[in-house]
């Protein structure tokens, strides 16, 4: 009976690293495979992409100039209504600590607006900052509030 432990390899499945520059009988000396001279011949040869041949590269070349808001953007997270509605009880509070307890939007999250995505029948007092159009209509619609704090 075979035994796992006593299958055979696969032949071909390893093969031998190749030593390349060990003379002319081995096939690979000489140029050791990377053809005749050139740039990528050369030991070190990568040179990274925007390499211009010593010259200033274009990127340096060109000014910085605009504005980016990346900075002093508000860490945003969403949050569904058909989220909400599964998440929660009839008459229950939902605020940021509410939310991040049952771990439906990060700790580090400065900014969480409600979403008009699923539905909600249950009466929930929502006090986040921000509501879609849809989404506070539907809260409001189905005996909840909304308060944007």
């Amino acid at each position: 009976m075979l035994k796992l432990h006593e299958l055979p390899a696969d032949p071909g499945k390893t093969q031998k690293k190749r030593r390349v520059g060990r003379g002319e009988g081995s096939g690979w000396g000489r140029t050791a495979g990377k053809g005749n001279k050139g740039k990528k011949s050369r030991s070190g040869a990568p040179k990274g992409a925007g390499f211009e041949g010593g010259q200033m590269p274009m990127i340096r070349r060109l000014p910085k100039f605009g504005f980016s808001n990346d900075r002093y953007r508000l860490k945003r997270a969403e949050i569904s209504l058909g989220q909400l509605e599964k998440s929660f009880e009839e008459g229950a509070t939902v605020d940021f600590a509410a939310l991040t307890e049952k771990r439906l939007v990060s700790k580090q999250a400065e900014y969480v607006k409600v979403l008009a995505n699923g539905a909600v029948t249950k009466k929930l007092a929502v006090k986040l900052h921000g509501f879609s159009a849809k989404a506070r209509q539907a809260i409001e619609s189905a005996g909840g509030t909304c308060e944007t704090v």
